[in-house]
């Protein structure tokens, strides 16, 4: 979709000439060239600025939801409180949906949410949120960081006045809840499966259904038949959703999600009215809670997966080989086709795809000898 096309669709307050205002007086306007701090106004002791945050998380949700919350509050410490953001959690203002558009459009100033999900409006973001046999969130975070993604994650975005920046990561996800066995790639047929983006394609391709539907209606989908299957998170999260009491079986490894970002999003054209150590305060804040979202799913799905088993007593099975195979070239077609779609997903596939190929040797002879080495399997 062209940026043009959106701005319609989302009513073109930018073109209109909406205006983003601070607490207090003499806000700079910045340059509107750039996501740099160029052109932007020195810092202004004593001077307050009030932002919101969309969110496409129920409010508090546990690591997602709160991950918004924690990073709005670093933002206030950080800043020593002249930027302080109200977070507010999918529905209070805007559905999870128009997270992306409301935060271009200019109605809040920040967002956060996964890239995948403005795949109708902007395709080639689903590299910056999970991509099937993609990047692990270590490989993820060195892509972006040091492998030249983000750059490239900004040039996608800039069309939209938007400014991305990774702001959490989920680790590898679990397979999905399943209500029956799959023991080989004939079960995917006609499989109902809640679970977006790239892995939806890939199953769809498999034979199986794949179906949207928001977390809230996850539960009573699967208890009343809607859905044979969901992929939601992991342990940490799907416990808390309770999904344990409404199927049987506990599939691993998320294949879909290896390492899923979760991602603020800033409008451009507030962050350069703010100062300069601001604009540097708002990235190093994201930053940090890239790290602590990580460190956060880390512990807490280790304990929740303890819970599930020793208490609730889930069945946890890995994919078989078959499965895992075909799923695997499937999504190599996929992933290639999303690269194909033009100029600009051609080089952001070319680079994630030379990066993930040059990193898996590293970790061949890194993370895998390593783990195989420290749980006494062979090499």
């Amino acid at each position: 979709m062209k940026r043009r096309e959106f701005l319609q669709g989302v009513g073109g307050a930018l073109a209109a000439g909406t205006v983003l205002t601070a607490c207090g007086s003499g806000e700079g306007t910045g340059n509107h060239g750039s996501d740099t701090s160029e052109g932007a106004p020195a810092v202004h002791t004593g001077k307050t600025w009030q932002w919101d945050m969309f969110t496409t998380w129920p409010p508090d949700f546990p690591g997602l939801g709160t991950g918004a919350n924690h990073l709005a509050d670093l933002i206030d410490r950080m800043s020593g409180g002249r930027l302080k953001v109200r977070v507010y959690g999918a529905n209070e203002r805007v559905a999870a949906g128009e997270v992306f558009g409301r935060v271009a459009d200019g109605t809040a100033q920040m967002g956060h949410g996964a890239a995948y999900y403005w795949r109708d409006t902007v395709e080639a973001a689903q590299f910056f949120a999970a991509v099937p046999f993609g990047l692990t969130a270590q490989e993820t975070n060195a892509w972006l960081f040091q492998g030249g993604g983000l750059e490239l994650w900004q040039e996608l975005y800039d069309d939209y006045g938007l400014i991305p920046n990774p702001a959490g990561n989920t680790g590898v996800q679990m397979g999905g809840w399943f209500n029956k066995a799959v023991e080989s790639p004939a079960d995917l047929q006609g499989l109902k499966m809640r679970i977006p983006a790239l892995g939806g394609d890939v199953l769809e391709r498999l034979g199986g259904t794949p179906i949207s539907l928001p977390g809230g209606e996850i539960y009573t989908s699967l208890q009343t038949g809607k859905i044979d299957a969901t992929e939601w998170v992991g342990p940490y999260n799907d416990l808390a959703f309770g999904l344990h009491e409404v199927a049987k079986y506990y599939y691993y490894p998320g294949f879909h999600e290896p390492g899923s970002t979760v991602e603020c999003t800033i409008n451009k054209k507030a962050f350069q009215g703010l100062p300069t150590d601001l604009q540097q305060i708002l990235r190093s804040a994201c930053y940090v809670a890239n790290q602590d979202m990580l460190a956060d799913f880390t512990a807490r799905n280790n304990q929740a997966l303890q819970t599930l088993k020793t208490e609730h007593s889930v069945e946890l099975r890995r994919f078989p080989d078959a499965i895992l195979g075909q799923m695997l070239r499937t999504a190599e077609e996929v992933v290639a086709e999303l690269g194909d779609q033009d100029q600009h997903a051609r080089r952001i596939y070319d680079s994630f795809r030379r990066f993930r190929t040059d990193v898996m040797a590293w970790h061949e002879i890194a993370e895998r000898a390593y783990l195989n080495a420290r749980s006494g399997e062979p090499s």
